[in-house]
């Protein structure tokens, strides 16, 4: 089997319809259903990626059957949440601003910044914090 993949794609990370983490989410379901998702990733987790299934009212087992049985480009990806979901510039919009406002807790976030060597304390938010994760866990593959 081909070594498994760390999904480095950030969750500020948006396509053509403008939908932050969308592109990791599908980076996620593609690693996946290739069996090569990382350990320690979730395929479809509760956070960032149940939000944005959430905000478009998407169903996540069909939304991870699709990418399973179709394997789509990204492009075809975004036509199907466009197709399956409720995607408005209202719904774009309160998704974007919700990924962006997302800190994690202070422990949690603590925790975090101190495995990853950062100082500055007042870094809490969700997206910088595993952007950082993810590219310390990157390093510990190619260097173990």
């Amino acid at each position: 089997m081909a070594d498994p993949i760390v999904p480095l794609i950030t969750s500020d990370a948006s396509g053509p319809l403008g939908i932050l983490h969308l592109p990791r989410l599908w980076t996620k379901l593609t690693l996946g259903a290739a069996g090569r998702l990382f350990p320690g990733y979730d395929l479809c987790g509760d956070g960032f990626d149940g939000m944005t299934l959430s905000a478009f009212g998407l169903d996540r087992a069909k939304t991870i059957a699709f990418v399973n049985e179709k394997h789509p480009t990204y492009a075809q990806f975004e036509a199907w949440v466009k197709a399956n979901g409720n995607v408005t510039p209202d719904a774009v919009k309160k998704h974007n601003d919700a990924i962006r406002g997302y800190n994690h807790s202070a422990e949690l976030g603590g925790k975090m910044r101190s495995a990853s060597g950062i100082a500055d304390h007042t870094v809490g938010d969700a997206v910088r914090l595993n952007m950082v994760e993810d590219l310390d866990e990157l390093r510990k593959q190619l260097f173990p």
